[in-house]
């Protein structure tokens, strides 16, 4: 999929709860609180199913964490994207 793809859903599903999959493995799952042209910034859930907690991709390499803005994750690192089930809280 291309970046413009990816650039699209993650615009339409900001606020959601979603799970980002890169190509080289790693999974993050938090909230799309942001979207510009070249990242998206993903605010984490915790392991224990809070917001804003040190959860999955904190230390991802792909950004560094801006409070208000979670982390960026690069458009073009994006291997798939789910959204997450509301029962996942």
């Amino acid at each position: 999929m291309s970046v413009g793809y990816y650039h699209g859903l993650c615009n339409r599903y900001r606020g959601r709860a979603v799970e980002i999959r890169t190509r080289d493995g790693r999974s993050h799952r938090g909230i799309i609180q942001r979207v510009d042209n070249r990242n998206v910034y993903v605010r984490p859930i915790g392991r224990g199913g809070g917001l804003g907690g040190f959860g999955y991709g904190f230390f991802g390499g792909y950004g560094r964490y801006r409070p208000g803005f979670g982390y960026g994750i690069a458009l073009g690192a994006i291997g798939t994207l789910a959204l997450l089930p509301f029962f996942f809280w």
